[in-house]
C-alpha cells in the first residue's frame, strides 16, 4: 500500500521532505537522521505497537524473534500487523535476532552444518510478512568462529532478496570482530550503555555516561573505519540500581514513577542509600547532538516501551534535539 504524505513530519523539519520508494511501499528517505527503536516482544504486542510514536521514528526493529531448535520460525499475525502499521507510516521494520539472553542452541544453528537452513526461513518470514531486513544482536560466545561465515551468508541471502542487514555491536566485543564482516553490515548500531551493571557489583556509576559514546564513536569510525552514515548511537531508556531499596534494573518510566523529579539528573539516591543510574533527557539531549556533529546515520534507542510520556520522555529531548 503506497501512502501519500502531505507535509513532512515534524521531528524532520531541517532535513530534504522526501521518500524512498522501497517496493511497493512509501519509506521516509535515508537522508533522514533516523531514530531507531528497538521493539520489545512482550504479551501485549498488539498494544504495544498501537502506541508507538510512528511520527518520531524512522525504523523499529522486532525484538527478538527466535528460531526453534530446527531453525524454523513460528508464523504470527502480530507480525503482519507491525509492518502494516510501520510502512503505512514510512516507517521501516526489521526482524531482530538473538539479544542478550538468546536461545542456547542458537551456537549450534550458527555451525556451517545447520546454518543454511536456518537463513533460509529467516529470510522467507522477512519476505513473507515484507520487513525490510534483519538486524544481527548475536553477542558473548555466539561471537565465534562460526560468526563471520554465518553473517557472510545471511548477507548474500538478504541481498539476493533486496532486503537490508544491520547489526547490534559493542566496543567491548568489536575487535572479535573482523573489518570484512563489519564492512557487510548497511548499518551499526552501537551499543553504547552497560559500562557497568548489576553483574559486577564492584564497579558502581553510570552505565551509559557520555564519555562512552564519544570512545564508542570513534572506535567504530577512526579505529574500524565504519562510515559515519552507517552509525547509529545507542541510547538507553532503562537504567540501573545499586546498593539497597533499589532494583537491580528499571525503565526510566519506572524511574519517574518512583522519582517524579528524577528527570532533573542522571542518578537517584532511595531513602535506603541506595543508587539507581540512567540517563536523563538532558544526557539524551547531549547525545543526540554528539551524534549530529558526527554526522552519524542517526541513534539507536533500547527500548521504546521503556520510554515515559509527556514532556519528560527521552523520545521528545531526542526530537526536540533535532
Amino acid at each position: 500500500m503506497v501512502v501519500k504524505f502531505s507535509v513532512c513530519f515534524t521531528i524532520f523539519i531541517s532535513f530534504a521532505c522526501s521518500f524512498t520508494d522501497l517496493g511497493n511501499q512509501t519509506l521516509k528517505s535515508e537522508n533522514d537522521f533516523r531514530v531507531l527503536g528497538y521493539l520489545f516482544i512482550s504479551e501485549e504486542i498488539g498494544k504495544e505497537v498501537d502506541r508507538i510514536n510512528w511520527n518520531s521514528y524512522t525504523d523499529v526493529n522486532l525484538a527478538f524473534v527466535q528460531p526453534d531448535q530446527n531453525g524454523d520460525f513460528q508464523t504470527k499475525k502480530e507480525y503482519e500487523y507491525l509492518v502494516e502499521q510501520a510502512h503505512s507510516n514510512g516507517v521501516r521494520v526489521f526482524i531482530s535476532i538473538g539479544g542478550g539472553e538468546p536461545p542456547a542452541y542458537l551456537e549450534e544453528l550458527m555451525n556451517a552444518e545447520n546454518r543454511t537452513h536456518w537463513i533460509k526461513q529467516m529470510v522467507s518470514l522477512v519476505k513473507d510478512y515484507g520487513f525490510d531486513g534483519v538486524d544481527v544482536d548475536l553477542e558473548n560466545s555466539l561471537i565465534n568462529e562460526n560468526y563471520g561465515p554465518f553473517v557472510s551468508e545471511l548477507h548474500k541471502s538478504l541481498k539476493e532478496a533486496d532486503k537490508l542487514m544491520t547489526a547490534a555491536l559493542a566496543s567491548w566485543n568489536g575487535n572479535k570482530i573482523s573489518d570484512e564482516t563489519i564492512g557487510l553490515y548497511d548499518y551499526i548500531n552501537i551499543m553504547s550503555y552497560d559500562k557497568t551493571g548489576p553483574w559486577n557489583l564492584e564497579i558502581t556509576g553510570q552505565h551509559s555516561p557520555y564519555e562512552m559514546a564519544l570512545d564508542d564513536i570513534q572506535y567504530f569510525h577512526e579505529s574500524r573505519g565504519v562510515p559515519t552514515s552507517k552509525i547509529l548511537l545507542g541510547l538507553p531508556f532503562y537504567g540501573y540500581g545499586f546498593g539497597p531499596g533499589v532494583p537491580s534494573g528499571l525503565w526510566y518510566r519506572q524511574v519517574l514513577d518512583a522519582y517524579p523529579r528524577a528527570y532533573e539528573q542522571d542518578s537517584i539516591v532511595s531513602d535506603e542509600g541506595g543508587i539507581i543510574y540512567y540517563n536523563s533527557p538532558g544526557l539524551i539531549r547531549k547525545k543526540a547532538e554528539l551524534a549530529k556533529d558526527f554526522n552519524l546515520a542517526g541513534v539507536m534507542i533500547w527500548h521504546i516501551t521503556a520510554d515515559t510520556n509527556g514532556s519528560h520522555s527521552l523520545l521528545k529531548a531526542i526530537i526536540d534535539t533535532l
